[in-house]
């Protein structure tokens, strides 16, 4: 019996000291993985290299979804949807200023571009770049419209031998499905107030009307005005040059027997004819070599902007800030994630400003065409607060500030935008698709009674009746009456001066301007500098509020991208077939754009004026 105690004993002493050596091998993992995330946050930065700025899909001013759900989606993909426009410009600024950067290397092979503001405020970094005598150096095999925006403010813009420049303005086509609903029997119900409020146009005509079409065509027309005048003026070229470029591209490339970059040097739009070995090798000689890859001494922008953003935790701190709340996206009701507008959640950063005695003026930077009515005037409703406890409200207008996106815009006491900025589209619509005759072809027949007029008036598979068409468009005119009211107040004008240039009509930053919409044309800083003025500032730090992750959250993060990039392997075909979805995205947009102005009990504030 002892000696069967005694082998007992034995084997829980074993037991146990394996337990005990398991755990601590999963402590010192878990400790090691969290070392290297948080080592590899704060990458070194070479004696002397090139700043490598290589945006990925689209520029956009807030970066979209759930941070851990990003950092996962980050990690299992080289390649990147978004780039963050702030982190671009914070790292050219900061390089401008740094001896160890002689050059900066534009890489634009993977960008896709953005809207002309956005881009406008990359490019204005980069020029100060150039300002401060140091050299900026475009490649890509081939440049878009967009990427070209940014390639023609370096000093030299070389493309591929077998590469392109692709310049063809700017276009306002959608997809309209009045046809494809009747087929399906579907009955949408449309209210809504502005003879140009054509964003209802998509599901209730085949086409474009005449109104949408003529107003369209401005505002693209004063985008392509400025395109044209910030790329000439960026490569010291005639004012008809890229307009002249695109218009005969048809003609020059087969006329040059198809040889696109030489049509592009010969218009002067690039510098010259180069591999991406030729490229490196010039930048080899200029900043040495990489051994250990054989190519150019760099630093990339995601390195390089955890290092500047490092040495702003460290250098920063004053107690005077100008709060930046970034308002990007459709405005949809409740708690929303970055990338989208919510009326809790974009109205609690608003009252978080409110009540930091730190913050003591805020820039509102808008980039929405839109959406529900009812956030709208939730976030309305919290600026106005704001403003009443003594805090200047600046709006700093991106790409679009329409409809929705300028109902939020109304109560500032400065409005700047750019002069491509898309604004206005002051008008109130809603949509009630019915389908009682969809139902009916397979049989299916709804019957019953109400104890009202109004009982079951608004169920989806019943006729919308006389009693609630009347009610929906009442609503609909009082609400567009209440828009006018918001900006007449915040605009100094009457109701009937808005009124007029109002009706749904989408407007050009310039053009807005010169009606009153917008007090200033400029840039980001421009109006940061204006509720600095306002807030008689003269040292002040400029802070992005943003929904604060806990630091289990931001650790969580961390060991999520760390893991993940151990873990996954991109896989060829998987992201072949992501381009292929992707192909359907203009599809697949359009019907969640429609589920989001469905609900019954909403009015909506919102631009379908997209431009590529």
């Amino acid at each position: 019996m002892t000696a069967l105690r005694r082998f007992g004993h034995n084997v829980w002493w074993f037991l146990d000291g394996l337990r005990r050596v398991l755990h601590l091998i999963l402590l010192l993992f878990f400790f090691g993985v969290v070392l290297v995330a948080l080592r590899g946050s704060i990458p070194s930065l070479p004696e002397r290299a090139a700043l490598v700025v290589a945006p990925e899909g689209r520029l956009v001013e807030q970066l979209s979804g759930d941070p851990l759900e990003r950092a996962l989606e980050d990690a299992r993909s080289k390649e990147h949807s978004e780039t963050l426009l702030w982190d671009l410009t914070d790292s050219i600024r900061a390089a401008a200023k740094d001896k160890h950067i002689p050059v900066l290397v534009l890489d634009l092979e993977h960008f896709e571009g953005g809207g002309q503001p956005s881009l406008e405020e990359l490019a204005r970094a980069i020029r100060e770049f150039r300002a401060s005598g140091k050299k900026v150096i475009a490649v890509a095999t081939s440049y878009l419209q967009g990427p070209y925006y940014i390639a023609a403010q370096a000093d030299e813009i070389y493309v591929d031998p077998m590469g392109f420049v692709l310049i063809d303005g700017y276009d306002g086509y959608h997809m309209y499905f009045k046809d494809a609903l009747d087929k399906l029997d579907v009955d949408v119900n449309v209210f809504r107030v502005g003879a140009f409020k054509s964003a209802v146009e998509v599901y209730t005509r085949n086409d474009m009307s005449e109104d949408a079409r003529q107003n369209a065509l401005g505002y693209l027309t004063a985008l392509w005005t400025s395109y044209q005048g910030a790329t000439t003026r960026a490569r010291k070229l005639p004012a008809d040059a890229v307009a002249t470029y695109a218009a005969e591209l048809s003609k020059t490339i087969p006329a040059a027997g198809g040889d696109a970059p030489t049509v592009a040097l010969k218009a002067g739009l690039i510098t010259g004819i180069k591999t991406r070995l030729d490229v490196e090798r010039e930048l080899i000689s200029m900043v040495g070599e990489d051994e250990s890859d054989g190519s150019f001494r760099s630093i990339s922008d995601e390195d390089y902007a955890r290092i500047v953003h490092a040495q702003k935790k460290v250098t920063g701190g004053r107690s005077r800030r100008i709060g930046v709340i970034v308002a990007e996206g459709e405005i949809l009701d409740g708690d929303q994630p970055p990338g989208t507008i919510g009326g809790e959640s974009t109205a609690r950063l608003i009252r978080n400003a409110r009540m930091d005695d730190n913050v003591r003026a805020v820039v509102l930077r808008v980039d929405s065409p839109g959406g529900s009515v009812t956030a709208s005037e939730q976030i309305y409703q919290e600026l106005k607060a704001l403003k009443a406890a003594g805090k200047p409200l600046v709006v700093s207008m991106a790409n679009y500030a329409a409809s929705g996106g300028y109902y939020i815009s109304a109560p500032a006491d400065e409005i700047w935008a750019s002069p491509a900025t898309i604004t206005g589209s002051i008008g109130i619509f809603a949509i009630v698709p019915t389908v009682p005759r969809t139902l009916g072809k397979v049989g299916v027949n709804v019957d019953g009674v109400g104890t009202t007029p109004l009982s079951g008036q608004l169920r989806l598979d019943r006729p919308l009746g006389a009693p609630a068409r009347a009610l929906l468009q009442s609503t609909v005119e009082r609400g567009y009456e209440e828009f006018l009211q918001r900006v007449a107040s915040g605009r100094k004008k009457t109701r009937d001066q808005v009124d007029e240039i109002g009706q749904g009509r989408v407007w050009a930053g310039i053009d807005g301007k010169r009606l009153g919409l917008v007090d200033e044309l400029g840039s980001f800083d421009d109006a940061v500098k204006a509720a600095a003025r306002r807030a008689k500032l003269t040292n002040y730090d400029v802070h992005f509020i943003e929904p604060e992750l806990t630091w289990t959250e931001e650790l969580a993060m961390q060991l999520h991208s760390q893991l993940a990039r151990l873990m996954f392997r991109a896989d060829g075909n998987a992201r072949a077939l992501a381009r292929v979805v992707g192909e359907l995205d203009p599809l697949a947009r359009e019907v969640e754009r429609l589920s989001h102005f469905t609900a019954r009990d909403r009015l909506y504030a919102y631009c379908f004026c997209g431009v590529p």
